[in-house]
């Protein structure tokens, strides 16, 4: 897969068969979509393009929304990869860029800049200013440019009943079950290893405190997760803590994982952490000795979530 940092490093295409949109998350949803590019671009000899947008246009028109989003950009680069498309745009989106009008969008981009041939859109989906192009307009002025549009019919995308807000709902709400089936890939953080209190190792339960570099990345709801943790290109099962350790008198919300039979020094490193399922709420107990008795139970319930 090509990816190109903005619209103008595309070279315009014979047959380009384009799809358009944010596709934070990469879900169900998308892969519907994606599918039938591919199979579109197949029967006509054609390539694969995306044209998505960086920041979300949500955080540039509302920057008060407070978006968080379920991707990197690190991310949807490699799901995009893995879903095998061919071109991959990321155009910087700013509030000149929105300003854009719908049929200069059509002209300028899609037809001038990206020769597209065929457009695949999802259900409903709108673009240029103030969202007044539609999949009507599109059939407008799709004859008059020469290329043909086709959207994903509703019930299509109703039976999978998906969709990045939805994600992003189940994920603060920790409900980990429904973002797995939505996405049909695992949710993952992605960071480097810091120094923490080490309250970890007085314990018993020695933790890598992960920092996150993005900080529109979304974070799941306080609780202790099961997870995979990934490190120097090998895999080890962990239970993972998100919140503030009210137990301990934490002073603010970390990240951090216990990995299961591991030894040696991880500050520094960077690690990927898959969210396999939710154990249980934060809790703040009476006593450090309870923590403990916890955390023992938490281990069990680890252990039996990957035996079974």
């Amino acid at each position: 897969m090509k990816v190109y940092s903005n619209i103008e490093e595309f070279q315009k295409l014979g047959k380009a068969v384009v799809t358009t949109g944010t596709f934070d998350g990469v879900h169900l949803g998308h892969y519907k979509i994606l599918d039938r590019l591919k199979e579109v671009a197949r029967n006509c000899g054609g390539e694969t393009v995306l044209l998505t947008f960086f920041p979300h246009p949500r955080m540039v028109l509302y920057p008060d929304s407070d978006l968080e989003l379920i991707n990197t950009q690190e991310e949807k680069i490699a799901l995009l990869e893995k879903a095998g498309i061919d071109h991959l745009i990321i155009h910087p989106f700013s509030k000149k860029f929105s300003r854009l009008t719908s049929v200069a969008f059509i002209r300028d981009i899609l037809v001038n800049q990206i020769g597209t041939h065929k457009l695949v859109i999802g259900y409903d989906h709108h673009f240029g200013r103030n969202r007044e192009g539609s999949f009507d307009h599109l059939k407008e002025y799709g004859p008059l440019y020469g290329f043909e549009v086709e959207e994903i019919p509703a019930q299509d995308v109703r039976d999978i009943a998906v969709s990045s807000t939805k994600i992003r709902k189940a994920l603060v709400s920790g409900d980990i079950k429904t973002t797995l089936a939505y996405l049909n890939h695992e949710f993952t953080l992605k960071g480097s290893v810091v120094h923490g209190a080490k309250k970890g190792r007085d314990l018993g339960y020695p933790t890598a405190n992960i920092e996150i570099k993005e900080d529109y990345k979304i974070i799941p709801a306080n609780g202790v997760y099961v997870v995979n943790v990934f490190t120097d290109g090998n895999s080890y099962k962990g239970m993972l803590n998100i919140g503030v350790r009210p137990t301990v008198s934490g002073t603010g919300k970390t990240i951090e994982v216990h990995i299961l039979d591991y030894t040696g020094d991880l500050y520094g490193k960077e690690i990927e952490i898959s969210l396999l399922a939710r154990i249980r709420d934060e809790q703040k107990f009476d006593s450090e000795e309870a923590l403990i008795s916890q955390l023992g139970h938490d281990k069990l319930s680890t252990l039996k979530f990957f035996s079974e």
